[in-house]
């Protein structure tokens, strides 16, 4: 049996507010989705499916104005974005810091991994933190999830050019932050 299209389950939501063709919409995408909030958290796994449920909700609510004209993962990464933004910025207000030991354990308990992969991973999320929010999400959305520079406009609802001077200004960055860094570990 072929599995129906987004644009279909989209319509028996709309229509029928089937919950059922939600669930599948919800695993087709909730992993990607996690996986990139857990990289714009600083790998704060509870505020990145926290942040998930909430773009979740936020997308049913909203599925009624969903119109076709941007690809649906980026509606959704959107969407995600504008949580995160709103999330960060009450924070921020709130004085709320991000806990670095969270991310240091987390990074030791990956399986498989030597010392070297661990020292990288680490030294490019700390480098990833010390990025401005929107260079960060600019440079994940660019080299993870490999979306286009026009996809990457969408979901940040920012100018082509602003996407493009993001991602250069946050690599050329990144590169000076981890210019040390080397396969066999640091020089």
């Amino acid at each position: 049996m072929l599995s129906a299209t987004d644009q279909a389950l989209i319509d028996r939501v709309v229509t029928t507010n089937c919950h059922d063709s939600f669930g599948i919409l919800v695993e087709r995408y909730q992993s990607d989705l996690r996986y990139s909030l857990r990289q714009m958290t600083g790998w704060n796994e509870a505020l990145a499916d926290d942040l998930a449920q909430e773009t979740f909700i936020q997308v049913f609510k909203s599925l009624k104005s969903y119109n076709g004209t941007a690809k649906f993962s980026s509606w959704i990464y959107r969407i995600a974005y504008n949580q995160m933004v709103s999330h960060f910025r009450l924070a921020r207000n709130r004085e709320v810091s991000a806990s670095e030991e969270l991310l240091t354990s987390q990074l030791e308990q990956i399986d498989g991994s030597t010392t070297s992969e661990l020292d990288l991973h680490r030294d490019l999320a700390e480098a990833m933190k010390s990025l401005p929010t929107n260079q960060r999400m600019a440079i994940h959305l660019h080299l993870h999830r490999q979306l286009t520079h026009a996809e990457i406009t969408t979901i940040m609802g920012i100018p082509l050019g602003t996407v493009k001077t993001l991602i250069n200004r946050g690599k050329k960055t990144l590169r000076g932050l981890l210019a040390s860094w080397t396969p066999e570990g640091k020089l």
